[in-house]
């Protein structure tokens, strides 16, 4: 359905809100309902079918919390669960915006907003009603890339891909390995306006120094002994779509120059040749690299940070968002136990248990192998805590804290031997030097097995 022929039923408490919108939209629709009562909502949706609801977050000027919106958000999709609802708010921030889109809104559009996106967004929520997702569970594009999550991080990251897939902003996608960076990538590409031109992936933190030019950038026969013959770069298999360069963050101070000249011109002269070719990419990247470490110029350009990084998506690890380990233990439950041809295996709530205590260093990469190796050495229909091992090639992650902690407590354990030793044992006089009583000294000589 076309914009042309939807009916819409806005909602706000400020009469010169609904008179703009009215008017804005009377050309554009089939037909517009305004309504400054929020309470009048079910006696519309009773009384007429209506494609799209423009609601108000707030209609008490005095609380503005947001939450009236929610309640009446929750019960348009409790009355009429297939209309699409397009939040209305003065509040842009993301906590909120997730939190509506998580509970069933479309999008949402801040006040003020210019008249051509508000129609834009519009039309985008109508054009996916037949598309609409059964839940907020996971985000799924065209080609059946999957992304599950429950979690607001997850939600956070669905809501960031819904906008800013459809843009040609570069992207910087943060995260440790095996959180799913190659599929959010995908799934960008999938969104966006380039998604029925190529989506060309490379690891280019695997390339030698003499492998970097050729792969990126192309060649042309005898450019060096193994050019047998012309070659395209990745840069211009690219050309129209979309260019993914993962683990950037290992390349070197050289390839960084190199990479940065093509971006900053647009154009790639392969090697061998005076020849520049235009190119029109869209360009993510990806590191587990931390941003910090990103940040020292001694390992990473600055210059071309800013350049990959229009927008930046950080990737919670698995640990970060347990409450989707359930979620994703299911899924690949399901799908191993189809392709292994075994009977659909249920999860004794102490394997669930053993699986939710687990940290998972190898993040959902880790959780995918473990569930398919149970499935598989599993002889029963139920999945018990003894059918779940956990690969010992992946290193126990220590978080920020207890490394905190661990440093701070080396460091009085080495402080407290240096002044013993400067006295020579004499508890007393260290107990002065240290600010301590003899009892509180006592007791860290315990606690350090000094």
């Amino acid at each position: 359905m076309g914009l042309k022929h939807s009916n819409i039923l806005v909602i706000d408490d400020d009469l010169d809100v609904l008179t703009a919108v009215r008017l804005l939209l009377r050309p554009e629709v089939g037909g517009v309902v305004t309504e400054k009562n929020p309470e009048m909502i079910p006696h519309h949706l009773a009384k007429e079918n209506f494609d799209l609801v423009l609601l108000d977050m707030n209609f008490n000027a005095s609380i503005n919390t947001g939450n009236e919106g929610i309640y009446w958000l929750k019960k348009i999709k409790e009355l009429k669960p297939s209309v699409s609802v397009i939040m209305i708010t003065a509040y842009g921030d993301i906590d909120l915006a997730v939190r509506s889109l998580k509970d069933g809104a479309s999008d949402f559009v801040i006040k003020p907003w210019h008249n051509e996106k508000l129609i834009t967004t519009l039309k985008s929520a109508i054009q996916d009603q037949p598309y609409q997702k059964k839940s907020n569970q996971a985000s799924a594009n065209r080609a059946g890339i999957l992304i599950l999550g429950e979690t607001e991080p997850m939600q956070d990251i669905f809501y960031k891909i819904e906008k800013i897939a459809p843009t040609d902003a570069n992207i910087l996608i943060l995260g440790e390995n095996g959180t799913g960076k190659d599929l959010i990538a995908t799934a960008i590409h999938e969104q966006s306006l380039r998604a029925k031109q190529p989506f060309v992936k490379i690891d280019v933190g695997a390339l030698t120094e003499s492998l970097f030019e050729s792969e990126l950038f192309g060649h042309k026969k005898g450019a060096f002994t193994d050019a047998k013959e012309d070659r395209m770069g990745r840069f211009e298999s690219a050309n129209g779509g979309t260019l993914f360069l993962d683990e950037i963050g290992n390349i070197s101070l050289q390839q960084q120059a190199k990479l940065l000249t093509v971006l900053q011109n647009r154009q790639v002269t392969r090697i061998g040749s005076n020849q520049s070719i235009p190119i029109d990419i869209r360009l993510i990247c990806a590191t587990n690299l931390p941003l910090q470490e990103l940040a020292d110029e001694t390992k990473f350009r600055k210059d071309l940070i800013y350049r990959i990084n229009t927008v930046e998506m950080m990737v919670p690890p698995l640990r970060k968002r347990k409450a989707d380990i359930v979620l994703l233990a299911n899924h690949f439950a399901k799908i191993y136990a189809g392709k292994y041809l075994k009977p659909n295996s249920q999860f004794h709530p102490s394997a669930l248990e053993k699986l939710q205590q687990y940290s998972f260093p190898g993040n959902v990469r880790e959780l995918q192998y473990t569930i398919e190796r149970a499935i598989i050495m599993s002889n029963n229909t139920e999945i018990e805590a003894k059918d779940l091992l956990f690969s010992p090639i992946e290193k126990l992650p220590v978080e920020e804290e207890e490394a905190a902690e661990l440093k701070l407590s080396t460091m009085e354990k080495n402080t407290i031997l240096k002044v013993i030793d400067k006295h020579q044992g004499n508890i007393t006089k260290a107990a002065k030097e240290l600010g301590l009583t003899r009892t509180a000294l006592y007791r860290r000589l315990s606690k350090y097995d000094i």
